[in-house]
């Protein structure tokens, strides 16, 4: 796929998150399926704030949904189940589209496997791995596997995923992996981050390490933010900025009070999309070192390629799939998420100056972003796929 021959695909896309919804899959189906499909692709998605203003610059062509949830009703999401599945048929009727592609098991691929058989198209279903191991009431696992085994084509976003998919006994040969991307025109090596830098106060010689995602435990954000007064001791002069909302703010700011050091914890919530790529400029290294909670898994991690693609390199968790996005001792370090000491350790070895070991995978890092994760291969990946099922 190239500049002079973009496709024209006739997907018919089924997603509740879609832009301009904020995070990462949502991301990802807008910045694919732009490449993918021109008016020919038809996007079934929910009805957001800012959606008319999104669509008009889209090549596709979007349909907005209500989706509404009743909680009075079981299952509470039955309305949406049924918008999903009337217009799916609705559309496939009147459009010559050739496939049927779900962002997610549920509601998205069920609808679209039972839909495909009326319509008599394939469908292919995307897999994230935080669904199949936090969505455990039997009624909903009967009905993922259902859908996963059903599909023509299931979308995996990690080898951790496929392994999910497969011990659901959906079929090898079906599942295929496709890492989620990143613009690489927005994140990229370069930017100055150095205005940012001085709105915390660092000096030319601090080391700023940056976490950015949901405030959920999982992340392993609070035991970053315990690891500072041992590297302190150490000799590394550091900080760290935490980007993101959610459950755990309360957590993380009572870490921060208690901690001997708050002065050199930052906690910012959420910033702009403006701002994003210069906060990874302003770091020395990404943190996000998972762990699991329970069932609560990291299917991939795409902040870590964020921070990658503005030439970063990260330290992860073992946790999850991870792995497929930190490649450990190449494009950065994983370690026991759960060991509060294995996280400062594996901290220090990034950051200390005479190990050198964060410049040297930040470059590989870097150079695997932009190779591997830019829309335009992830795009191409897809299509790739996805031709085999018109053969």
């Amino acid at each position: 796929m190239n500049a002079n021959s973009k496709p024209d695909g006739r997907y018919l896309v089924i997603t509740e998150l879609f832009q301009p919804t904020k995070g990462g899959t949502a991301v990802w189906f807008d910045e694919v399926y732009r490449r993918m499909g021109g008016a020919g692709t038809h996007i079934l998605t929910a009805d957001v704030a800012g959606a008319a203003e999104h669509d008009r610059d889209s090549p596709n062509t979007i349909h907005r949904l209500g989706l509404k949830r009743y909680s009075w009703m079981r299952p509470e999401s039955l309305p949406v189940y049924a918008e999903f599945f009337f217009k799916t048929l609705s559309v496939g009727w009147r459009n010559p589209v050739t496939q049927i592609h779900a962002g997610r098991v549920l509601p998205e691929g069920l609808v679209a496997v039972r839909a495909g058989k009326l319509l008599r198209l394939p469908v292919v279903i995307y897999a994230h791995g935080e669904e199949i191991t936090t969505w455990r009431h039997p009624r909903r696992v009967k009905a993922m596997t259902e859908a996963y085994c059903a599909a023509q084509l299931v979308i995996a976003n990690s080898d951790f995923t496929r392994g999910l998919l497969l011990d659901m006994g959906v079929r090898p040969e079906r599942v295929v992996i496709i890492n989620p991307g990143v613009d690489t025109e927005r994140f990229r090596p370069g930017l100055d981050g150095s205005a940012l830098r001085a709105s915390l106060g660092l000096s030319p010689q601090a080391k700023l390490v940056l976490s950015v995602g949901r405030l959920s435990r999982r992340k392993g954000f609070d035991y970053v933010m315990q690891a500072l007064p041992e590297l302190v001791r150490r000799g590394l002069d550091v900080h760290h900025a935490v980007i993101g909302k959610g459950e755990d703010l309360d957590y993380l700011t009572q870490i921060r009070a208690a901690s001997p050091m708050p002065e050199r914890i930052h906690l910012l919530g959420g910033v702009s999309a403006d701002d994003l790529p210069l906060w990874y400029a302003a770091s020395d290294l990404f943190a996000m070192p998972n762990r699991d909670i329970g069932a609560d898994t990291e299917g991939f991690g795409m902040v870590y390629i964020e921070a990658a693609a503005c030439g970063r390199a990260s330290l992860a968790g073992q946790a999850g799939g991870t792995g497929s996005a930190v490649l450990d001792g190449d494009t950065g370090l994983r370690c026991d998420g759960n060991s509060a000491q294995a996280v400062t350790d594996a901290l220090f070895r990034l950051l200390d100056p005479v190990s050198g070991v964060a410049g040297d995978c930040a470059r590989r890092a870097e150079a695997r972003a932009h190779r591997d994760f830019a829309w335009s291969a992830v795009a191409r990946r897809t299509l790739e796929v996805c031709d085999t099922l018109r053969r």
